[in-house]
């Protein structure tokens, strides 16, 4: 009992003082291009940007750019941050079955010179954004997009951090010895049957022997999608093993807000 009034306290104050302090934001949406293909970007920023700001890219789930990401995006400009939720499939496109979702991943995953470029005109274009400062740039992501940033993180993309929720471990690129120079912040399900212990085990090593500064926290009963309030529903009607755990996304998100403090400073 006193566990639970613990922790709705903690939701409480959390939703208080992201209300007191949220800002009021504008959003745009952006081309960019990619070997002769358009991608929409979604960007979110503070409606009054008066200094060079910390900005950060927001990458999707297998879904595509549906509005989750874009939420996420939003809720980063609240706290200040430029944000731009990106497109890794182009023309915004958007998978409406888990089939459809898997073949738009292969597509883009089977080549990391593929997933280093459509990231690569993200970020450029996020760069150009009135306001953005170019030396302060993280990127998140989410499910399949969890995965993308670890793997334009082996790839030695110049990012101050990146952290993956509930993104596969296993990407195209392995690491090298001097190769990442963003933080890395992996966020896991531990219950997530997506995700082996033998996948978790071999990230450790790996990162480890490559000198790699990063963490990795596992979240209690957390299924694959936790942070995504309509995981649960969508689990159900396709019979795959995904759930909203609300726990695990409050935590992980606080534990993401004091990742950027850090990184940014």
């Amino acid at each position: 009992m006193k566990t639970f009034i613990r922790f709705s306290l903690f939701i409480f104050i959390s939703l208080f003082t992201t209300s007191i302090y949220a800002k009021k934001i504008v959003t745009e949406v952006v081309d960019y291009k990619w070997q002769n293909k358009v991608y929409k970007g979604f960007i979110a920023k503070p409606q009054k940007v008066t200094k060079a700001t910390p900005a950060i890219l927001v990458v999707h789930e297998w879904w595509g750019q549906t509005d989750y990401p874009r939420r996420r995006a939003s809720q980063l400009a609240e706290m200040g941050y430029i944000a731009m939720a990106v497109d890794m499939y182009g023309n915004g496109a958007i998978a409406d079955h888990p089939q459809t979702a898997g073949e738009f991943t292969k597509k883009v995953m089977s080549d990391s010179k593929n997933v280093l470029g459509i990231f690569n005109a993200a970020l450029s274009t996020l760069r150009k954004v009135k306001g953005v400062d170019a030396n302060k740039i993280a990127a998140i992501g989410y499910c399949f997009g969890g995965s993308v940033v670890q793997e334009i993180a082996k790839q030695g993309v110049d990012l101050k951090g990146v952290v993956s929720f509930h993104g596969g471990l296993v990407t195209p690129t392995s690491v090298r010895k001097g190769q990442v120079k963003a933080q890395m912040l992996i966020l896991n399900g531990k219950s997530d049957s997506m995700v082996s212990q033998e996948s978790i085990d071999s990230f450790k090593k790996q990162m480890s022997a490559a000198g790699v500064k990063y963490e990795f926290i596992n979240y209690e009963n957390a299924l694959h999608g936790f942070t995504n309030s309509e995981a649960t529903a969508k689990g159900k009607k396709f019979n795959i093993p995904i759930a909203y755990n609300k726990k695990a996304d409050i935590q992980s998100w606080q534990k993401l807000t004091s990742f950027l403090q850090r990184i940014f400073k």
